[in-house]
């Protein structure tokens, strides 16, 4: 399979890795930023450095390929979505954006290839979760998503170290949420909705961001009476930001805040992802739960290490992609998350990643 990898930052140099070494796929790399794609030396891909933003050059790039995986930032997705249909490739990326979504899903109608967005963590391998719990129940209650990415060893006052993309970890923090309450759905607020919990022995909070339900409110709607997403943090991280993008206006300047972050948190190799879901409701005329509980470390080998957060998006994006080139998802059009069924999911070479992690025995 002919594929173009659009973007070679952090989860994109994992992707190409993992696509290249399986020896089912030509990969050609694009990337603004040289330095970048020379990361990608060692590996049997082809590149080119070219404007990711210019339109005709996407095009260009995209002729004569099979699909198209999108690891640029959000504000390119629909940019990237639009070429793809002109050029007619299959389509994949990792956006949480919910507007570029939905343009996406717009695009995709009627369309003769396939179209996947939202095929990391969170949007992405929760959705895939939550919707096969719920399938175990005849009437649903309550489906509760619950997705961190954090450092390892946290020292910082934030409690929290850059581990993916600052753009979207600050789009989600100020963009309204979905979610559905008393059947219905509704727009909350980011930053609100604050829980605690504690999961082996830690303690975590957890509050409501974007993006992260992915499709999901759409596909059970009528179906649940509650679902909500939210974001897993130590204690303390929400008021901060919450102080930081309200009390001190910079949610209107977002451009400063994402330069501050930057230059003053620094990134870490040493993450850990939380993936907690819970869903409730009938089964078999009694009131039950079904959990999933997972924490994926960080690869720490010296020669190649990759992080939690590395590993989980990019086995999401190359599990979907994998999968659709076995005939398992639709070939055309628009494909919801909740369409991979979670067992063919974990036992693809790519999803089985989520597999290999520990399973959370508890939870308090």
């Amino acid at each position: 399979m002919r594929v173009v990898l659009m973007g070679a930052g952090h989860i994109g140099q994992t992707i190409a890795a993992l696509l290249a070494g399986s020896g089912d796929y030509s990969v050609k790399v694009v990337d603004r930023s040289a330095e970048a794609l020379q990361q990608l030396a060692h590996l049997p891909v082809q590149t080119a450095v070219m404007d990711t933003a210019d339109a005709n050059a996407m095009r260009t790039a995209l002729a004569g390929q099979d699909a198209v995986i999108n690891a640029l930032p959000f504000h390119l997705a629909t940019l990237a979505a639009t070429q793809a249909l002109r050029a007619g490739c299959h389509y994949f990326d990792l956006t949480e954006d919910v507007s570029a979504t939905r343009e996406i899903m717009r695009l995709a109608d009627g369309a003769k290839t396939a179209f996947m967005p939202q095929c990391g963590l969170a949007p992405g391998f929760i959705g895939i979760v939550a919707h096969h719990l719920s399938k175990k129940f005849s009437r649903l209650h309550e489906v509760k998503m619950r997705v961190g990415a954090l450092p390892a060893f946290p020292t910082n006052s934030l409690k929290y170290n850059l581990t993916w993309s600052v753009d979207g970890l600050i789009n989600e923090y100020c963009q309204p949420c979905e979610a559905i309450h008393d059947g219905a759905v509704i727009e909350v607020l980011p930053l609100e909705g604050m829980e605690h919990f504690s999961l082996d022995g830690t303690e975590y909070e957890a509050f409501n961001t974007s993006g992260g339900l992915g499709t999901l409110c759409e596909t059970l709607k009528g179906r649940v009476q509650t679902l909500d997403y939210k974001t897993v943090r130590y204690p303390g991280h929400r008021n901060i930001m919450k102080m930081l993008l309200e009390e001190l206006g910079m949610k209107a300047d977002q451009e400063t805040l994402k330069d501050i972050l930057r230059r003053s948190v620094p990134m870490t190799m040493q993450d850990v992802v939380l993936v907690f879901v819970t869903v409730s409701g009938e089964r078999q005329g009694k009131f039950m739960q079904e959990v999933f509980a997972r924490k994926i470390f960080a690869d720490r080998d010296e020669r190649a290490p990759l992080s939690a957060i590395q590993i989980t998006t990019a086995a999401g994006i190359c599990g979907a992609v994998d999968l659709f080139r076995e005939g398992k998802l639709p070939q055309c059009g628009f494909i919801r998350q909740e369409q991979v069924e979670l067992p063919a999911f974990l036992a693809n070479r790519f999803g089985s990643a989520y597999q290999q992690s520990r399973q959370v025995e508890s939870i308090g």
